[in-house]
């Protein structure tokens, strides 16, 4: 009957993905970009170093506009509301975020469809790409913005220092956690079906590490970088400080906590 047979397909499209579907798109999402050109991957990855860079200047904006009227706590929210819409450009858009890769990228390698070799390869496009987006992003808010009176340029050396005023093993500890629950926005969005569950799933993940004060290598890389070029607060050390200790820690929570685990658990309940 026709009516069995659109609630059939109903109950097909809303039901949950089983782990094993999961990780197969994940090896085959991450073959295709294993697979892509080199000036494809770079091109990608630029645009996402440019599209989440929306994140601070929406986070930027609300600094300037409510910081002397709200207290540290409710701040802390309002910014953390603003960290996710960067992601959502980027994530929905599908361009190439080096902290999903983290472990969609590492999943067909050790499933042996792809080598390490490529990963490296891949890997070093990416993060690259990545940085020089938001290097240009960086320069591009940090001239106008100040000047059109919408942000406050004291508020790029705000997140700045408030990024790298940790020690070593503080930042690591915190770059590894927004590693795995970057990881783990990569696996929750392929299980996720709807444009609108994947925004949520977005939100909910992102906002988490913007709430935490995670250190997360891209999006603060913009962060720290803009302070380093807007105040004298923040200087090129400071920047190398930062950006070497999160990029180890973000890889590490992508790979062990989510890639390596994930895929160990699947392919033994297999």
């Amino acid at each position: 009957m026709p009516g069995f047979k659109n609630d059939d397909l109903g109950q097909k499209l809303t039901k949950p993905k089983d782990v094993q579907e999961i990780l197969n798109e994940q090896i085959e999402i991450g073959l295709h970009e294993h697979r892509r050109s080199n000036m494809g991957l770079f091109l990608s990855a630029f645009s996402a170093g440019l599209e989440v860079g929306f994140s601070i200047f929406l986070m930027s904006i609300l600094y300037s506009m409510f910081h002397q009227t709200l207290s540290p706590n409710q701040m802390q929210l309002l910014i953390a509301s603003a960290y996710p819409i960067g992601f959502i450009f980027v994530v929905i858009g599908r361009s190439e975020l080096f902290t999903e890769h983290t472990t969609l990228a590492v999943i067909p390698v050790l499933a042996k469809s792809a080598s390490v070799k490529s990963l490296a390869v891949l890997w070093t496009i990416v993060y690259f790409g990545n940085l020089l987006g938001g290097y240009l992003f960086a320069i591009l808010v940090g001239n106008f913005a100040p000047s059109m009176e919408i942000i406050q340029a004291e508020s790029f050396a705000f997140f700045a220092t408030k990024l790298v005023k940790f020690d070593w093993e503080i930042i690591i500890g915190s770059s590894i956690l927004a590693g795995w629950l970057m990881g783990l926005l990569s696996w929750l969005v392929t299980s996720s079906t709807e444009t609108i569950s994947r925004i949520l799933i977005i939100i909910l993940i992102t906002s988490l590490i913007g709430l935490g004060g995670l250190h997360h290598s891209i999006v603060g890389s913009i962060e720290v970088f803009l302070g380093m070029i807007t105040s004298e607060e923040v200087n090129f050390a400071d920047y190398l400080y930062f950006q070497a200790l999160t990029t180890v820690g973000n890889a590490v929570g992508g790979v062990f906590f989510v890639a390596i685990i994930k895929y160990s658990h699947t392919k033994r309940d297999k």
